[in-house]
């Protein structure tokens, strides 16, 4: 909504007389609001975003254009987009009716056209785009879209939503067994390497766990944590009669990822904190 001003002037035998100032206002028709579904990324994460477009006048808006940065953002003397459309992912709904999918420009940018708008009512359009190796993986950082919509004759709206790269570790558990083959009474080791690609070192009061049941049973069991001993009962439990295994909540703990940006493409390469928890015995 924008306000204006209008004054007259009279002139009279040589001289001039003001009029009142007339204000008036002038009433956007088009006006759209963004958000984003997904609460926070990290790579490869599935981020759904909602824009919703108003038309308060009395004709249906037609023909309407909503181009997509990807988010882009400017590193040194080029444009990085650390957003990447899903193809097929785009629904239009007018008055919340599912319409026919409007035209898409993968681009980038990404270009979404042909869009209508209800009299007094309003469209929404939705699109999912995943987050790549443009997106910066660091703790406080994050991702913002833009996108502008526009069609002849009005002015254009602009709006953005923000995504913040997720705080929270993100683990994942590889278990490997060696030797694979092994006589009886032989010595096996299993080796639990526990990654994490978050920005955020798990704490004791996470209560991190690994649980196992051995089978074939084990005995004797050396425990290591990083190549350091640890004993039971402080550090783990073993049952030798069903084979459940359980190291104690808190014990174990995994660093924080790190991260780089490569100083000539801008990716980011991410380096997991790793814990590596080995248990050997016999069976």
């Amino acid at each position: 909504m924008a306000t204006f001003y209008n004054q007259a002037t009279l002139s009279f035998r040589g001289s001039t007389v003001p009029s009142n100032v007339a204000t008036g206002e002038i009433i956007e028709v088009l006006s759209a609001v963004k958000t984003a579904v997904t609460e926070e990324y990290t790579r490869g994460t599935a981020i759904t975003y909602a824009i919703n477009i108003f038309n308060s006048g009395a004709a249906p808006l037609t023909g309407l254009t909503v181009t997509d940065d990807l988010g882009a953002y400017a590193f040194g003397s080029v444009t990085l987009r650390p957003l990447d459309y899903e193809e097929g992912s785009v629904k239009l709904f007018a008055n919340g009716i599912l319409q026919a999918s409007p035209a898409v420009t993968a681009g980038p940018p990404l270009v979404f056209s042909g869009i209508s708008v209800p009299a007094n009512g309003v469209a929404t359009l939705l699109y999912t785009a995943h987050a790549n190796e443009f997106a910066p993986p660091e703790s406080g950082s994050s991702v913002t879209n833009t996108a502008r919509i526009e069609s002849n004759g009005l002015t254009p709206v602009t709006v953005s939503a923000t995504v913040p790269a997720a705080t929270e570790p993100a683990l994942t558990i590889f278990k490997s067994l060696s030797p694979a083959s092994v006589p009886a009474n032989g010595r096996v080791t299993y080796t639990f390497e526990i990654r994490n690609a978050g920005g955020t070192a798990t704490a004791e009061t996470d209560g991190l766990s690994v649980t196992d049941t051995f089978d074939p049973l084990l005995s004797g069991l050396t425990v290591t944590v990083d190549g350091t001993a640890r004993t039971a009962p402080a550090d783990y439990t073993y049952d030798g009669e069903s084979g459940l295994f359980r190291t104690v909540p808190g014990v174990l703990a995994v660093p924080a990822a790190s991260y780089t940006q490569d100083p000539a493409t801008g990716a980011w390469s991410i380096a997991p904190g790793v814990t590596v928890l080995t248990v050997t015995g016999t069976i």
